[in-house]
């Protein structure tokens, strides 16, 4: 999406200054360019660029934000003859893209072709003939927020049924229903991972479908947020006389006799899909709170703990926290990808045993 014609000379101003602040470095903005007609005009602004005495001619391409897509579709127009003003040679200009926030995979595609990036966090590649600028900051706050929120909530349910499903095509009632969430929030997350390159989709209007082509890159992703996200309430218990085998099957007797909705997840969970431990010594699981759940806990007779604990429980309030769940033996165990996801924020071996669940029961 272009930029506004305010939060462009915005950009464009704090890419000067940037500039300016460098040592040995000076940075014009062409005032007297004129604006072409549209569809003509080849570039947002121009800057003539000194560095240690070498002189440059900036490009400037503003955008809102950039993703991979919105890069590749800057790269195909930056290659088109109309989008090269001629030059003498040896005088080639340098192209720089500005934008409020770009993404890490739109940063790399912009560093792998060559062309200049700047955001409005500060970040600065330029790879000119004869200079190299790169600064690298972390990203702007309201990127960080909107990122996050991608990987929480209600939308990360509809990431979850993606990865579970990701060999199948959904429209956007289809994975609505399976994600339990409202068609507009499963449109939302759908359309921001188009952004990001991690959907081929097919037909068009209402029948339009798409497909997750990118899942080990989805799930790489809402890796990188999991210290980002609020870590959920726990409760720790320890069940006198009982070995976690044993008390792997009797919570589910239990819970199965209160009709208690759970799924069992970490280590123990991970040692059925992917055995990597040769015992496990504490079963953890999310369980729907409510009266039922209460009842089934105090059945179970244990004792609140700080420490030594064999039964952790997870307060899920909502049947979107156990989605696709599976029974095996009468166990309800959560997903491979949510048992992934909890092993990586675990201690000890959790961390070996997650990767072993990946290559083993995920498989991307």
């Amino acid at each position: 999406m272009p930029a506004s014609p305010t939060a462009e000379r915005e950009l464009i101003d704090q890419l000067l200054n940037a500039l300016r602040d460098l040592p040995d470095v000076q940075a014009e903005l062409d005032r007297g360019e004129p604006a072409g007609s549209a569809g003509e005009q080849a570039h947002d602004a121009r800057i003539d660029l000194r560095v240690a005495g070498k002189s440059f001619t900036l490009l400037i391409e503003a955008r809102k934000a950039a993703y991979p897509r919105d890069v590749r579709e800057v790269l195909w127009q930056l290659r088109t003859p109309n989008r090269r003003s001629p030059h003498p040679p040896g005088h080639d200009p340098v192209w720089l893209l500005v934008a409020e926030s770009i993404s890490p995979g739109a940063k790399a595609l912009l560093r792998d072709e060559r062309v200049g990036y700047y955001d409005s966090g500060g970040s600065l590649y330029l790879p000119a003939p004869g200079a190299y600028l790169y600064i690298d900051k972390p990203p702007s706050k309201s990127q960080v927020k909107s990122v996050r929120s991608l990987f929480s909530g209600r939308r990360a349910q509809v990431l979850h049924a993606l990865l579970v499903h990701h060999g199948d095509w959904f429209g956007v009632k289809d994975l609505a229903e399976r994600a339990l969430v409202s068609p507009a929030t499963a449109s939302l997350v759908l359309t921001e991972l188009e952004r990001y390159d991690w959907l081929v989709s097919r037909g068009q209007g209402p029948s339009k479908e798409r497909h997750l082509s990118e899942p080990s890159a989805l799930l790489d992703a809402w890796v990188k947020q999991l210290a980002s996200i609020r870590l959920p309430d726990l409760h720790r218990y320890y069940v006198p006389a009982m070995k976690a085998d044993k008390l792997l099957e009797h919570v589910g007797q239990v819970f199965a006799g209160h009709e208690v909705e759970y799924a069992i997840s970490y280590e123990a969970a991970a040692q059925h899909y992917a055995p990597f431990l040769s015992s496990v010594s504490q079963i953890r699981l999310r369980l729907l709170v409510g009266s039922s759940a209460d009842d089934a806990i105090s059945e179970l007779g244990p004792r609140v703990v700080n420490e030594g604990a064999n039964l952790v429980v997870i307060e899920a309030r909502s049947p979107g926290e156990l989605l696709f769940r599976e029974q095996v033996r009468s166990i309800w165990l959560a997903s491979p990808i949510q048992v992934y996801l909890d092993l990586l924020g675990s201690e000890g071996r959790a961390k070996e045993m997650a990767e072993h669940l990946r290559k083993e029961r995920i498989g991307f």
